[in-house]
């Protein structure tokens, strides 16, 4: 069988429902020549026989355990490499992708050798008028990540490609020799900021993440956290802290808990945009 050019790696923990309507956006992905595997992250439903009996054709790595976001992609990496793929692309199994989403991300990468990662415009799912991501915001000196336009509406403003601060861990590609080099994802981050750290790796190596709007995603937010923004707002408060501890930003550390009140509000906040009351309450008279 002849290797594929893209592998794309979907990790499934007890989401059937989304995977299944990923893998089935998925269906019309035919170039460059690609392959899907589906990750099972060590699932306690029944999501590994849903998910096979489905999609019969596509293969899937059964994991024992929850291995998180970090160890789950790594395993997937592995068999990816067994597959002799020359590009990865790593993508949620809460995200419907355009059809042609995959092409403009690996034509940015085989295109200028000094692009390490290549990341799309992501759109909200229930508000597909909505930016969620569009390019990603990074000063280690004070702590400061965040994702350019979250929550705007979209416009020609987010339609400019061009380089970035960091990709999301929702949809991103690489060529596999490059997160090979790199070691692949930290698995001491869990969750949240081991997209940030391998940015920052690739950043460290010379190259540059590069933001493409010309490829399309959307995201179901926090589908796997059942939009609990103090759990959220937990798990993304330790991860920042290994990540600024991994790479010595000691005023950010100091910072830290200045500013915490302000990302609960900021989580607050955007939990109500994604359960729709925002939208609800400003529609009032």
């Amino acid at each position: 069988m002849k290797a594929p050019t893209l592998c794309i790696v979907v990790l499934n923990w007890n989401g059937a429902d989304d995977t299944i309507a990923c893998l089935n956006s998925l269906a019309g992905v035919c170039s460059p020549p690609t392959s899907v595997l589906v990750v099972d992250n060590g699932s306690s439903d029944n999501s590994l026989a849903r998910i096979a009996a489905a999609f019969p054709e596509i293969e899937i790595l059964s994991l024992s355990f929850n291995l998180g976001y970090a160890g789950g992609n790594n395993a997937g990496f592995r068999r990816v490499r067994e597959l002799q793929a020359e590009f990865v692309l790593f993508l949620n199994n809460d995200t419907i992708v355009d059809t042609n989403f995959s092409a403009p991300l690996v034509q940015s990468l085989q295109r200028d050798s000094s692009v390490g990662i290549a990341v799309p415009k992501i759109l909200y799912h229930d508000r597909p008028q909505r930016v969620w991501y569009g390019g990603g915001f990074i000063r280690l000196s004070t702590g400061l990540i965040r994702h350019v336009g979250i929550r705007k509406t979209d416009a020609p403003e987010f339609n400019l490609a061009g380089a970035t601060g960091y990709a999301t861990g929702c949809c991103f590609a690489m060529r596999c020799r490059d997160f090979e080099r790199l070691g692949g994802f930290d698995e001491r981050f869990g969750m949240y900021a081991e997209d940030v750290d391998l940015s920052l790796r690739v950043r460290a190596l010379g190259m540059r993440i590069w933001y493409e709007p010309a490829s399309t995603v959307w995201h179901k937010v926090s589908a796997s956290l059942a939009g609990s923004p103090f759990k959220k707002l937990m798990i993304k408060s330790g991860a920042s802290l290994r990540l600024f501890i991994k790479y010595r930003a000691w005023f950010a550390l100091l910072l830290f808990p200045l500013l915490q009140p302000l990302r609960l509000a900021a989580s607050l906040s955007s939990t109500l945009f994604e359960s729709g009351f925002a939208d609800k309450t400003s529609s009032k008279p």
